[in-house]
Parts: C-alpha cells; structure tokens; sequence
C-alpha cells in the first residue's frame, strides 16, 4: 500500500477526494457505501471499476455490469471481497485467513502499560462496547454485570476496555462500575480506549484470552491474531460478517432483528432490543467455556 487518502464519505469533500484520485487505471471498490463509491471511482478516471454486490442503480459504471448479484449470493463478506479481486484479475488461489504485520512499536507500548498496571502475567478479557452504529452494541450495563459475574468464577481476571477515542466515555463508564466492585479498591478494569494508539490494538488483543464483542472490526481483528471472541449478533448476520474462520475457538451468540425493516444506522432506541435479547448468562457462559478451552493442554 503506497498511499492512503482518507475520505469520510461526506458530499462535502467529494470532488475534491475524486480530484485527488485522478490518474489510476483500475479501481477496485472492496467495501464503499453508494451514493458515494461508485462514482467516486468513475470520476478518478479509471478505466476498470470492480465492485459487489454490484446490484445497485451505479451498476451502469462498473466493468462487471453482469451478472447482478446482491448479498444474498456473496456469502461471507471475506469471500466478497476476494471475488472482487479475482474479478480485476488476481489469479488466486486464496485464503480466507487475515494476516496482521507486526509493528514493534505498538507491542512496546502494551507491554509499558502493562508493567505499569502491574499486569504483566494477568488474565485479561478485553471488552468492546462501542460499535459502527447503536443498533450493534450491547447495552453497557450488560458488559458490567457480565464482568462482575466473571469475576465472581474468577476473581484473578482482569479487564480491558478497548475502543476509539470518541468511544473513551463509554468506555470509562464500564471501567468505572467494574472497579467499584472490587472491596480491596484493587484495579480490575483498564480502558485502552483513547490511551493507546490504533497500532497497539493487535498486540493488546494478543494479550487478551477472550474479547467479548458485538459486530466490529476489533473482533476481526481478534480472529485475525488467533484470540478467541463471544461475538454477539442481531441486527448483522454472522455468516456474513462473523468470525471467517478458526470457529472452533469462537463462540457466536445470534438473537433476531426485533424490526422489520431493520432501521440499522437509524435505531431510535438508546438500548436496541434486539441487542437486549442477547441474556447476560448467556455471554458468562460461553466465556467461561471460551477461558476453559486456553486452560486445556488441548
């Protein structure tokens, strides 16, 4: 990857992003949200635009104009991607697996936080509240009493909090209620969120023996450097999105959309409720069981 031109897909700086773009031959659209990408790399000039599902009304300005699939022919969005690139030409053979390059920085940094912390050998289980949109993310008294039971089975656990800088409130709140548990004021709940940079993530989550977590790209990033994950799941659908591959180290928890349609970015509700039917006894559980599995000499 030579260059990145970030783009938040706002109408406002479209043509500027479209001028920045000019002068590449193939554009090749893994993930991009139309009214936007498409024509985003039809203004760039290229003469190969590759995208699916290509069943939208930006069809007339891809290469691959047929046939029309949708999502429901993609399967996993892993998959999708990589029939992109097999549509531009990459010959394959390919493999679902995700490789995420080591960066010595980021695996320093955790290690300074941990020493600090006094975490060095600690059993840690990362926690994801936030997520792209509300409708994804499990209520956040839930994460609390889900870690107060944990800790309860367990209590030599201890918990990280991870996130994005805009997620670090959320995240706080979590931490702060975790901690309020501990009798002896001990330290039972760290939030990363904010503190650590992005490129420390991967070593963080190495760290970690489970991630609990709805759909979002920290549990992909888990699956990718070999940390299990309870993955919770309601509005997406984790055979599209999900853990790819390893399924065996991971546990899925998958309740039904409560709307029809699914209002998705648009949820009104503060606690979503098809995210509320995922039960607290439930996550324990399979974290329990998840925990169990990195004991087994097996």
């Amino acid at each position: 990857m030579d260059e990145l031109f970030p783009f938040d897909n706002r109408w406002a700086g479209f043509f500027a992003a479209a001028k920045r773009l000019r002068g590449y031959d193939l554009a090749v659209i893994l993930h991009g949200n139309e009214p936007q990408a498409t024509p985003l790399a039809y203004l760039s000039g290229a003469r190969y635009i590759f995208k699916l599902p290509n069943d939208n009304e930006w069809n007339f300005l891809l290469t691959n104009q047929t046939p029309r699939l949708g999502w429901q022919e993609m399967g996993h969005g892993l998959d999708q991607r990589l029939e992109v690139v097999r549509l531009a030409g990459a010959p394959g053979p390919f493999d679902r697996r995700m490789i995420v390059p080591r960066h010595e920085d980021g695996e320093r940094l955790v290690e300074e936080r941990l020493q600090r912390l006094g975490w060095q050998h600690a059993r840690l289980v990362a926690l994801q509240p936030g997520a792209s949109t509300n409708s994804r993310r499990w209520p956040a008294g839930r994460f609390v009493e889900a870690a107060q039971r944990l800790l309860v089975a367990n209590g030599a656990l201890k918990f990280v909090i991870t996130g994005s800088p805009r997620e670090r409130e959320l995240c706080m709140r979590i931490a702060e209620a975790i901690n309020a548990s501990s009798a002896t004021k001990r330290l039972l709940a760290w939030v990363s969120a904010g503190d650590l940079p992005l490129r420390a993530l991967p070593a963080l989550l190495n760290r970690a023996q489970v991630l609990i977590t709805g759909d979002t790209g920290p549990m992909h990033l888990a699956v990718a450097v070999g940390t299990p994950v309870v993955a919770l799941f309601a509005v997406s659908n984790p055979a599209r999105s999900g853990p790819a591959y390893d399924l065996g180290r991971h546990v899925v928890i998958r309740k039904w959309r409560t709307c029809d349609p699914c209002l998705s970015k648009r949820c009104p509700y503060a606690e979503p409720l098809c995210m509320n039917n995922i039960q607290v006894d439930e996550v324990v559980t399979a974290t329990q069981q998840v925990l169990r599995q990195h004991d087994s000499p097996n």
